[in-house]
């Protein structure tokens, strides 16, 4: 989805740091539509549990239930979309997997999850890599946000909170056998206290609809070399009609 819908500019600063930046190919949106509007929805749900939804109630039923998960709110919503995409970017961009879609355990469509935005994870020998991330999402952003972002970024000796990565294993254990290994995993990597500063990369995303480049580039060659870094800016010229969008689709499940 991601290279039909978006141009996608990387730059490197030394070794440990790299820059997204992402504007939308013209055309990209309507082709991605579909897969896109799929892809927001898998977030708050399983599609096999909307699939099941819509035999046994019919669309009116299905997307009323759909609709209970969803914000209505027009600040939640803009985070939750900047969290969705910097998932689905990080996971198409990265070799990192993103397990858990969080926005299925909320407590309720307008409650902000704790913990770290995007909780990463790379498979290769002994050793587990992590990526943590911050999300933001907001039609004229400022440098303040972004400061803020790397703050948290750096909170835990720059490593993902102990509970989100307890939380992100918890899902997996209740998974089929290779997740609930690699839940058992992340597990004791907390309890044992053994991963390193060098195991973690920070990953920063923002959706903006004004051009972040320079402060995200400040921000990056001023970000500590003991972890990796990727930033990634996504600038959606209009942003605050595009979230109305996003949801608008998401809740319409269609009727035949």
């Amino acid at each position: 989805m991601i290279e039909n819908w978006l141009d996608i500019e990387e730059a490197e600063y030394g070794e440990l740091k790299r820059l997204f930046v992402l504007s939308e190919i013209n055309g990209g949106r309507v082709a991605v539509q579909a897969d896109l509007i799929e892809r927001v929805r898998a977030h708050y749900d399983d599609p096999r549990h909307i699939a099941d939804d819509i035999a046994e109630l019919g669309f009116p039923g299905a997307a009323a239930i759909l609709r209970e998960r969803l914000p209505t709110n027009l600040k939640t919503r803009s985070g939750e979309v900047g969290e969705i995409l910097a998932t689905e970017f990080m996971e198409h961009q990265t070799g990192f997997r993103i397990p858990v879609r969080r926005l299925r355990y909320k407590d309720g469509r307008e409650m902000a999850l704790r913990g770290d935005d995007f909780l990463g994870i790379e498979q290769g020998g002994e050793r587990l890599r992590y990526l943590k991330g911050e999300a933001k999402s907001g039609r004229t952003m400022s440098a303040g946000v972004i400061t803020t972002a790397r703050t948290r970024l750096n909170d835990d000796e720059g490593r993902p909170t102990p509970i989100s990565l307890l939380f992100v294993a918890d899902r997996l254990l209740e998974g089929g056998a290779e997740d609930e290994a690699l839940g058992r995993q992340i597990r004791n990597a907390v309890g044992r206290g053994t991963i390193r500063a060098r195991d973690v990369t920070h990953g920063l995303f923002t959706l903006t609809g004004n051009d972040r480049r320079a402060d995200l580039e400040a921000d990056l060659v001023g970000a500590d070399d003991t972890h990796s870094h990727v930033s990634v800016n996504l600038r959606i010229n209009d942003h605050r009609a595009f979230i109305a969008w996003v949801y608008e689709e998401a809740e319409n499940l269609g009727n035949d």
